[in-house]
Order: C-alpha cells, then structure tokens, then sequence
C-alpha cells in the first residue's frame, strides 16, 4: 500500500494540475508533503514502537493513514490535498518503521530472514510497480479521487490482517522518549526542503530566507548535540562506526537521488511531450519499477554471498547506467516508449538490487531491540534524501527550462513561463507568446539536465559506499 501510495500519484499530476486546478509548485508540494511528513516522523515513531510497541503503533498508522486518505479523496482544493498529503506521510510513518522492525524481530538470522525480507521487497515492488497503471487505469474509468479512496478499503482489510498475525514486540530497555530529538530534525528537515522549493521565488538574501536558513541550521546542530549525549537517542550516530550500517545508509540515499524523484517528473513527460495518454504513461512507468518485483529475491542471495559492500553498491552503478542512458535518449529528441525502454529497464534492475539489502543490512548491523531506530534511521535517509531530491529535482528543471528560453524570453516573465511549461503546461494562452515546439524543446532540455543529475548522483554514492566497504571488517558495536 505504501509504494503503490508513492508511484500511483505522479500518474495523476497532470490531471489535477487542470481540475483542482494547481500550480507546478502545488504539485511539488502535493508530491513532497508526503514525503515531507513521513521523512520527519520515522525517526520519532520507530522510537514510539520502540517504547509503545510495534504493533500497537503499527495499527494507530493504519488508522490515521486510512482517515487522512479519505479526506484526500473528498479535497476539493490544493491546499486541502497537501494538507491530508502532510498527514498520510506523518502516519505512513508509523505503518514503515513499524513493519519492517516486526520483520527484523520475528526473523532475526540466516537464510529465513532473507527469505522474509525477500518478500517484503516484492510486496512493495508490486505496489511500487503496478502504482502508475493502478493510478492511470482507476483515472481512465472513475476519478483522481478514487485513486486515493482505494486506500480506505485496503486500510480496513490491513487491520484485520495485522490484528490477526503481527506479534508485540519492543526495547524493554527504553524508559523515556527523547523528546527533543524529535522536535528539532523535523524543523531543521522542513527548513532545507522548504527554502530548495521555493528557491525560485524565496531569495536567499532575503530576510525571510535568512531566517529560514538559520533556524534550520541551528535546529540540525541542536539535534546532533542532543543525540550524542542522551542515552537512549532516537538517531543513534554511534550506528555509523559499523561498517555495513554507513554502506546501507549511502544505499538508502542513493536511490533516492535518483530513481524515485523521477518518478514525479517523468509522466509529465510522456503525457505532455511525448503525448501519451495517462496509461500509457503508467504502463512506460510501470516497465520503469517492475525490476523491483522481480529481482529482490536474487538480490537477497547476492547479499549472503557476496555482503553490502558489493551488492549495494553495483545497484547504485546499474541506476546510475539506466539512468546514462535514459539521457543519451532523451537530450538527443527521439524519446518514445521503445527508446525509453532500456534505461527504464536497467535503473529498475539497479533499484531492485538496492533495495532490500539496504533494509536487511540496516537493521541487521544493530542489536534485535533496536530495530526499531535502526529502521527509522534507514527510512529516513531514505525519506529525507527523497524529500529533498524532489526539490532539487524541480529545481533542476526549472533551471534546464529558463536556460533554454533565456534568449527568447523577456527577463520580467520568464519565471513565470518556465515555472508554467515545468508543470507541464503548453496552453498557448499561457506562454507569454513563446510557440509550443519553443515550449516542448524547453521542458526536454530541462528533462534532460534532470536525467544528467540522476546519473551521476547514484554514482558517487555508490562509489564511496564501495570505498567505506573496503576500509576494515563490518563488526557490530554496542549502540546507546
């Protein structure tokens, strides 16, 4: 439900950027409050399941994400949408920490824990991959509305499952929250992604931006402070001295630098320049993120053999190949679903080798009571990372699309009309006088400096993680 959550509504964007309507940065923030949310929360509920228990927790997320996707489904405005975005990741939260610390407590060694998390990673590729058909296909025959609703029903149905078949567990060993870690990453999370979306508009020598900057800054160095001194931390940075935790965390990062940021923008691209309609796009999009169904399991059988230090980084190095090519193609202008093709295929190959090892290794590298931080600390690499990257990524395609048009575009408006084509929309009414074919060759030009970053992003992560496996033998060390 979670992955079928992230990919099913990019397919949807370009729809409510008409109905609602919304904005290009709307739809960032439409995209980004759900990561937004759930980036800031895992770290404080891995620590609550830790303390309250993990199915406890894991049921009161159930709860909240099935209310807040109702109201998403009934939001009549894009401020109402992102606000019920802000909840759904703020339980999702919960729901990820949560289920992967039960996983790493009711399989704790050898090839059956393996064999667990193998089918973790394609229960979640299968939401992942099938979530941009999913969402064309229930926008083809009912609304937008629905491809939120669905969670309702899936929600109710999950409960029961859960009640059912998920053992309590916990850290007996935790007495009290630390309360002040979980306020200040949130604040110092939101700070950096807020002032990257909205660097368009916000300048940085404004006062505002100053503050911003600031409070982030000093809530980020705050919670470092506080981290290494408490006892029992909600990020423990001691985890880093394990050789593999630090591989597993550059894996969590990686992929995020990549290959799920794209997935917002991509459909924008094949329904607004290519043409496509919005399932075909989602079947493109689905040949993009099936790999990750299939290869987990043989992903899962390089890990015992060969270890993080190897697997993980290739993964990284096979996005960053998909990705190459995904540029060559583009950049030259003869995209379309055959020419998309290998490089969709090859960055899924490369997401679905990363994928459950970096959970399987994360909350490996730490004691069994502990699972609960250590997967909180791994989702939120992941989340973070993402959150951010979905800014960058508008941001670097906001940038691709005003160089294009610089000498074409009167200084005064051409803000505006690169923000209007980065959203997709050709409406000649709109363009300030620029031609469609001037307005296609932008947004490709943008496009394609967006695949640029997506190659070379995962390969320097992938290339230091590889270095840090080489530094000395992983052992485990004693976490707060």
């Amino acid at each position: 439900m979670l992955g079928l959550e992230i990919t099913s509504i990019p397919s949807i964007l370009p729809t409510l950027e008409k109905m609602l309507p919304a904005e290009f940065r709307q739809l960032q923030w439409i995209m980004n409050a759900y990561t937004l949310a759930m980036c800031s929360c895992l770290v404080a509920m891995g620590a609550l399941a830790d303390r309250f228990g993990r199915k406890r927790v894991f049921l009161a997320g159930m709860t909240v994400f099935g209310i807040a996707s109702l109201i998403c489904g009934l939001a009549s405005s894009a401020p109402v949408l992102i606000g019920a975005r802000f909840l759904q990741g703020a339980s999702a939260a919960a729901m990820l920490s949560c289920q992967v610390a039960v996983l790493s407590h009711q399989f704790r060694d050898g090839p059956e824990r393996g064999v667990a998390f193998g089918w973790w990673g394609i229960m979640f590729g299968l939401g992942l991959g099938f979530g941009p058909i999913i969402g064309g296909v229930i926008l083809a025959l009912l609304s937008w509305h629905w491809v939120f609703l669905i969670h309702v029903v899936i929600t109710v149905v999950t409960i029961f499952a859960a009640r059912m078949g998920v053992v309590e567990s916990g850290d007996p060993h935790v007495v009290k929250i630390d309360l002040a870690g979980i306020i200040t990453l949130p604040i110092a999370v939101f700070g950096f992604v807020y002032l990257i979306t909205q660097g368009h508009e916000l300048s940085l020598a404004s006062g505002t931006g100053q503050q911003i900057i600031a409070i982030s800054i000093a809530s980020l160095l705050l919670f470092i402070l506080i981290e290494l001194k408490i006892q029992r931390p909600v990020f423990d940075f001691k985890a880093f001295r394990i050789r593999n935790f630090s591989v597993a965390m550059l894996g969590a990062c990686g992929m995020n630098f990549s290959f799920w940021p794209f997935v917002i923008y991509f459909p924008l691209y094949l329904q607004s320049v290519l043409g496509y309609s919005s399932v075909v796009a989602g079947l493109i999009v689905l040949a993009y993120t099936l790999p990750t169904i299939v290869v987990p399991p043989y992903a899962e059988r390089l890990l015992q053999k060969r270890g993080p230090g190897f697997i993980i980084p290739v993964g990284l190095f096979t996005i960053a190949m998909g990705f190459a090519l995904l540029h060559i193609t583009i950049s030259s202008g003869h995209g379309n679903w055959l020419t998309l093709l290998p490089g969709c295929l090859i960055a899924g190959v490369g997401l679905g080798l990363t994928n459950t090892p970096v959970t399987n290794t994360s909350t490996g590298s730490l004691p069994a009571e502990r699972a609960g931080m250590a997967s909180g600390m791994e989702f939120s690499a992941r989340m973070i990372s993402l959150a951010v990257n979905i800014a960058v990524m508008g941001f670097v395609l906001l940038s691709g699309v005003s160089a294009e048009l610089v000498d074409s575009v009167n200084v005064d408006s051409l803000a505006s009309i690169a923000t209007t084509i980065a959203a997709g929309n050709f409406n000649a009414e709109l363009l300030g006088g620029v031609k469609v074919a001037t307005a296609h060759n932008a947004f490709v030009n943008g496009i394609s400096w967006v695949t640029l970053y997506g190659t070379l992003a995962p390969a320097i992560l992938g290339l230091l993680a590889r270095l840090i496996s080489q530094k000395k033998p992983s052992k485990q060390v004693a976490t707060s």
